[in-house]
């Protein structure tokens, strides 16, 4: 298990921001060559990113490339100067079906053939930020593609659909439920949760990453450095989290050795589904420790 908690966005023609977000210490990076790129600077930025990702071969965050979405003209350019093994994966933007993403994964394993990489090294993330998109991802969670994950993309999508994008985000829970959903049904791991773009607003920031974890996500994306802390906290479980799952596990293994698979702790009914949930909490647990040790 390989926890995700944190995707930090900056800009690859940045070069400051790009030296110093590698870090902050979020789980993954992803240097944009997409919206945060003028027209004019994107093909040079290319060399820019890669360069900087050679440059720390054993940094602690995963490093990814957000490239142009398939329907521009830089997308294809993106895929021949990014690949590599400096490369952990590429994040997809604008993924509207599961014929678009197969495609990408194609020209992505040609690349990997030709560079000596093993196909399917590299992960690939689809961000899913339009109208069209959220009505196809049962398709594109199910395309057969190598991808482990989707992410939502709430800016790309409020605009599309012509919606208010409130600090509540009331607006968006049908869209985060149903790629929930699609993921585990496609037998994804759980999906990662759009930005939140008021900087200031870190109240709001916190309550869209703990709606998120509550409908099944176990990630968010992030915008600024200063995001990284709160959303690792959310998505990690806290001490009486930790405590009350290894009270859960140890109280149920005792109990089916004498052939009970129903129990009471604390008040609380316990059996096989949250047993399992149990499980997962110090497994995540575990898997978070041994990172940052």
């Amino acid at each position: 298990m390989d926890p995700l908690r944190s995707w930090l966005f900056a800009p690859g023609n940045h070069a400051r921001k790009v030296e110093k977000v590698f870090t902050i210490g979020a789980d993954a990076v992803i240097l944009d060559l997409e919206d945060a790129v003028a027209l004019e600077q994107k093909a040079a930025t290319r060399a820019t990113v890669v360069a900087a990702l050679k440059g720390r071969p054993g940094r602690a965050s995963r490093g990814y490339i957000r490239i142009n979405s398939s329907d521009t003209d830089f997308c294809y350019g993106d895929l021949q100067e990014i690949i590599g093994p400096w490369l952990d994966g590429i994040v997809l933007p604008k993924v509207e079906s599961a014929s678009q993403l197969q495609m990408i994964d194609w020209l992505v394993c040609q690349i990997e053939r030709e560079r000596g990489m093993a196909v399917g090294t590299l992960d690939i993330l689809p961000i899913i930020e339009t109208g069209r998109g959220v009505a196809a991802i049962s398709e594109i969670a199910g395309a057969g593609s190598r991808i482990k994950r989707v992410s939502f993309g709430a800016g790309d999508f409020t605009n599309d659909m012509g919606m208010v994008w409130t600090p509540g985000e009331s607006e968006l829970s049908h869209a985060r439920s149903v790629i929930a959903l699609a993921s585990r049904v496609a037998g994804l791991e759980a999906p990662i949760d759009t930005v939140f773009i008021d900087l200031a607003d870190s109240e709001h920031l916190e309550q869209s990453a703990q709606t998120a974890l509550a409908l099944g996500f176990r990630g968010k994306l992030c915008i600024h450095p200063a995001q990284v802390a709160p959303v690792n906290a959310v998505f990690t479980p806290d001490e009486n989290e930790v405590a009350r799952a290894l009270k859960y596990v140890e109280a149920f293994a005792a109990a089916e050795a004498e052939g009970s698979a129903s129990i009471q702790v604390d008040g609380y009914f316990v059996d096989y589904p949250i047993y399992e949930k149990a499980q997962r909490t110090l497994q995540l647990m575990a898997a978070i420790e041994a990172k940052s040790s």
